[in-house]
């Protein structure tokens, strides 16, 4: 008896518009200014290689508006890769601020055939699972959810019941049911870490660069987790606090096999254990692996170990962002940030040292008035890095800042979410509130674009 494989399509919803920041800056500062986030979805590239074996399709509209600016809705873009693929499943992924996006495909695919069966995932499932429970929605898979889906898959192929899958949420009778906690062992950085295919995105792959360069970047993470507490942050909520590095051969293999010159190390923080890092890059060296790239690395790292950094450079890495939050100790302090504003001198100079092209980041609380705009512009001019960014303090579902000041948001479209938007009430008038954040972004060494 003949058996049809089941037809997954996993798509990836587009970006959030909404930024205040851009629409209020000056002519001159919106080149600088973020507008949209750059690469591919590895998240979904790992799902995909969990269910290799099925008849399995990514689909990136992100890319899909950058190779087409002039494309279909999303509503209309989504009905004709149904058409093209027709799929037993359907499965996206969720950020805040793309939430309403990954609905609006999972309430497409149900309505061009009520019998797909949707799933979705991401960071914002795994932080408030509740928030997805629509009609529309079949099955969530927080966290690390790769096997977890493989195994919904084949409950769905072998037609048994996908409540009995631990670790998900599955719709029964209506109503959102939990099925119980995930096992206990899975690692997705180690034992049960996945090969990604980056063939999936081969269409969109003119589309992955950064800064005017013509090369496109790929992402891939050395470790997942963090081991810091930072208030505003949910990566460290997403993964209870724990932090899991991947071995270093694992990196190496991958490496060999990506044919990108680019390489942008996804971690939350890429330097926390200083004898991997020193390895890995003992093993580029010895491999002849000639790539650049691109690391998130703390200000307070960098200044502990300069010579590191040196090493780090010497073998490829090119670019940094660090994420300097405030000049204030008091506010990284609130921030639970455990590093001090002394330290960004430091690490400025021991990038800058060894030609690494720096951004450094400041948030912006909404309670700044122009005295305080005045006091952080007088600094990021007297510590300049190469690219400044400068984003709004924003309580993000799911984290402890998010906690402390819920009672004050006053805004809760989750399009807006983004950092870009502040969701708070401002102390200043709204508008003046934009453009004194509009004017920050003119402050830069350079004028290269990360």
């Amino acid at each position: 008896m003949l058996t049809t494989i089941m037809k997954i399509l996993l798509i990836n919803p587009p970006r959030s518009p909404e930024n205040m920041i851009l629409a209020s800056a000056p002519a001159e500062a919106r080149y600088f200014i973020h507008k949209k986030l750059i690469g591919p979805p590895l998240g979904l590239l790992t799902i995909a290689e969990a269910v290799k074996d099925f008849d399995v399709e990514v689909f990136d509209t992100k890319g899909e508006y950058d190779l087409i600016p002039d494309a279909p809705p999303l509503n209309q873009m989504i009905q004709e890769v149904l058409e093209k693929t027709n799929p037993d499943i359907v499965g996206t992924t969720a950020i805040t601020s793309e939430m309403y996006y990954a609905l609006e495909i999972l309430r497409a695919a149900k309505k061009f055939n009520p019998n797909i069966v949707t799933v979705v995932g991401g960071v914002h499932t795994t932080l408030l699972p509740y928030e997805f429970d629509d009609p529309d929605v079949d099955v969530i898979c927080p966290g690390q959810a790769s096997f977890t889906f493989r195994e919904v898959v084949e409950a769905l192929e072998a037609k048994k019941p996908v409540k009995k899958v631990k670790g998900i949420f599955v719709r029964e009778n209506g109503k959102l049911v939990p099925t119980g906690p995930p096992p206990l062992y899975f690692d997705a950085a180690d034992k049960h870490f996945l090969m990604p295919d980056r063939n999936h995105l081969e269409r969109w792959r003119s589309t992955y660069v950064v800064g005017g360069r013509p090369e496109p970047v790929t992402y891939l993470f050395t470790s997942l987790g963090c081991p810091y507490s930072c208030t505003f942050c949910s990566i460290w909520k997403e993964h209870k606090g724990g932090y899991f590095q991947r071995q270093v051969e694992s990196v190496i293999e991958e490496l060999k096999l990506i044919d990108y010159k680019i390489v942008r190390f996804a971690d939350a923080n890429t330097i926390v254990n200083i004898k991997f890092i020193d390895r890995l890059f003992d093993r580029i060296a010895e491999e002849g692996i000639q790539k650049e790239y691109i690391m998130d690395i703390r200000a307070d790292t960098a200044a502990s170990h300069p010579q590191l950094i040196e090493k780090l450079a010497k073998g490829g890495l090119k670019v940094v962002i660090t994420g300097f939050e405030s000049f204030r100790d008091e506010e990284l302090k609130f921030y639970n940030k455990k590093s001090e504003a002394a330290t960004i001198k430091k690490a400025i100079d021991v990038f800058h040292a060894n030609d690494i092209l720096l951004r450094g980041n400041y948030v912006v609380p909404p309670d700044y008035d122009e005295d305080d705009f005045k006091a952080l512009a007088e600094y990021a001019n007297s510590h300049k890095v190469t690219y400044a960014g400068y984003t709004i303090l924003t309580p993000m579902p799911g984290t402890v800042y998010y906690e402390q000041v819920k009672d004050r948001i006053i805004d809760h479209d989750y399009l807006k979410y983004n950092f870009f938007n502040s969701v708070m009430k401002t102390k200043l008038p709204t508008e003046q509130f934009y453009e004194n954040m509009g004017r920050l972004w003119l402050i830069k060494k350079g004028t290269d674009v990360i």
